[in-house]
C-alpha cells in the first residue's frame, strides 16, 4: 500500500494533452483534406509547464512553418521535376539556406520544425499531384494545432486571487520530500508566484544549503533563515536582518565554552557573508564536518579567532550530549541562557552527536515573520509545517504535494465552488 501511496497521480499537463489531441481529431472532421496528424504534434509541441513557455514554444513551431512551407514552395516553383541526384543536390543545399535563415531573423530555435517542413515538402511531398495543396495544408494543419494546444494548455476555470496572504511553508517533511521537491509542487508552486503569490520559507538551514532545493523556485520575497537569526534575499545573495548577539555577550559565551574545554563554530555575517570562525580541534566528527560544508561558496570556514571584533550571529557547538552537560550548567549559573535563546538537536548526520545553538534571545521564526509582516505591509500569514500546535497548517511527514494543494486552495478558489458553498 505504500509503494502505491508514492506513485505519482496523472497530471493536468497529462489531461489537457489528450484534450488537446481529441479536439485536433474533432476539427478534422469538420475540415476534411486536411492531415490531423500534424495539427496533433503541434498541439502537444505546445502543452508546457508554464504559460509563458506555451507561448514561446507556440511561436516557434509557427515561424518554423512558415519559414519551412516559404522554402518548400520556392523549391516546386523554381526547380521543377529533375533527376533524383539534381534534386538531392538542391534540396541538401536549401537545407542550410533555412537554417541560414533562422539565424538572419535571430529565431535560431525555429530551425528544426522549418527543416522539417522544408524536406516534407521538398521529399516526400514534390511528386504528388498538386503538391501546392499540401503546403496550404500543412500549414493551416500546424496553427490550428497551435491554436488548439495554447487554448487548452491556458484554460483554467474561474478563480479568486487572495494576495493579501503572506503563505509561509517550512522546509524539511514539509516543502521537501527527502532533499527535492516533487515536479507538482515545483511547478504549481511557480505559475502561483508568478501570478501574485505572497510565499517564502522559514527553516534552520543557512542560506548555503538552502541553494539546491529552491534552485528552480522562483521565490521574490526573502527567506527567514537560521531558525529566524536572519532574513536573507536569495535573489540578490543579501542579509536584510539579523539578530545579533552583543559583542559584551558573546565574549562571555566564548568564555564559558573555553573554560568547559570546548570549542565551538562563530558564525558572523561581514558584507553580506557569512563567515564561520574555528578553531584547530582533534574531533574527527568536527573535522569531517569542516571539511564536507566549506565546499559551498555561501559558508566560509576561518580558523581564527578574530570573530571578537565582529557581531556574532550564533554559536554552534557539536559534541557528544554528555560532553555538553557542565557547559549547560554553567551557561546556567552565569544567566546566559535567560539572555540568549539555546536549542539542542540530534545530529542526524552526525549520530551520537548534539547540535547545541546559542542566539541572541529575540532571534526566532515568529519574531522575524512579525518584521517581515510589517515590511510588506500584510497582515494575514498562514504557515505550514509537521510540527503540532506550531503551525497553522500541519503537513503530514512524506506528503510530497501537501503544502502546495493547501496553497492553492487558499490563494486560488475556484469562484463557482465558493458561491455554491457560501464561503467568505
Amino acid at each position: 500500500m505504500r509503494y502505491l501511496k508514492n506513485i505519482p497521480r496523472p497530471g493536468l499537463r497529462i489531461a489537457k494533452s489528450a484534450a488537446a489531441v481529441g479536439l485536433c481529431y474533432l476539427v478534422s472532421l469538420l475540415r476534411p483534406g486536411g492531415i490531423v496528424f500534424y495539427s496533433q504534434l503541434a498541439a502537444l509541441w505546445c502543452m508546457q509547464n508554464y504559460v509563458e513557455n506555451t507561448r514561446k514554444n507556440a511561436l516557434q513551431r509557427f515561424l518554423g512553418t512558415l519559414i519551412g512551407a516559404a522554402y518548400g514552395l520556392l523549391y516546386l516553383l523554381l526547380f521543377p521535376k529533375n533527376s533524383e541526384l539534381w534534386n538531392a543536390a538542391v534540396v541538401t543545399g536549401l537545407v542550410g539556406v533555412v537554417l541560414y535563415t533562422t539565424v538572419l531573423i535571430k529565431r535560431k530555435q525555429a530551425s528544426y520544425f522549418s527543416c522539417v517542413v522544408f524536406l516534407s515538402i521538398a521529399v516526400n511531398h514534390a511528386k504528388d499531384l498538386n503538391p501546392y495543396l499540401f503546403v496550404w495544408n500543412r500549414c493551416l494543419d500546424t496553427i490550428i494545432g497551435i491554436l488548439i494546444g495554447v487554448a487548452v494548455n491556458e484554460f483554467s476555470l474561474p478563480r479568486e486571487k487572495h494576495e493579501e496572504i503572506l503563505f509561509v511553508s517550512g522546509l524539511d517533511d514539509t516543502l521537501l520530500c527527502g532533499s527535492r521537491m516533487s515536479d507538482y509542487s515545483r511547478v504549481e508552486l511557480n505559475r502561483m508566484i508568478d501570478e501574485g503569490l505572497h510565499f517564502t520559507i522559514s527553516t534552520c538551514r543557512t542560506p548555503a544549503s538552502l541553494l539546491e532545493p529552491m534552485r528552480d523556485i522562483r521565490l521574490k520575497l526573502p527567506v527567514i533563515v537560521m531558525d529566524g537569526a536572519a532574513l536573507y534575499d536569495l535573489k540578490k545573495n543579501r542579509y536584510l536582518k539579523c539578530y545579533l548577539i552583543s559583542n559584551v555577550t558573546a565574549r562571555k559565551i566564548y568564555d564559558l565554552i573555553h573554560a568547559c574545554g570546548l570549542t565551538a563554530f562563530v558564525n558572523v555575517v561581514i558584507d553580506d557573508m557569512l563567515v564561520i570562525y574555528y578553531e584547530e580541534t582533534e574531533d574527527a566528527v568536527q573535522k569531517r564536518m569542516v571539511e564536507e560544508l566549506s565546499a559551498s561558496p555561501l559558508r566560509n570556514y576561518v580558523k581564527d579567532r578574530s570573530f571578537e571584533k565582529e557581531a556574532v550571529l550564533y554559536f554552534m557547538l557539536l559534541y557528544p550530549d554528555a560532553a555538553l552537560d557542565a557547559f549547560r550548567f554553567r551557561m546556567k549559573q552565569d544567566g546566559v541562557t535567560e539572555r540568549c535563546r539555546v536549542t539542542e538537536e540530534r545530529a542526524a548526520e552526525y549520530p551520537g552527536y548534539t547540535c547545541m545553538k546559542i542566539y541572541n534571545k529575540n532571534a526566532s521564526k515568529e519574531n522575524m515573520l512579525e518584521y517581515l509582516k510589517q515590511e510588506l505591509v500584510v497582515e494575514k500569514t498562514i504557515t505550514f509545517g509537521s510540527i503540532e500546535g506550531s503551525y497553522d497548517r500541519i503537513v503530514e511527514p512524506g506528503d510530497a504535494n501537501g503544502v502546495v494543494k493547501g496553497v492553492r486552495s487558499m490563494f486560488e478558489p475556484v469562484k463557482l465552488v465558493r458561491r455554491l458553498t457560501g464561503k467568505k
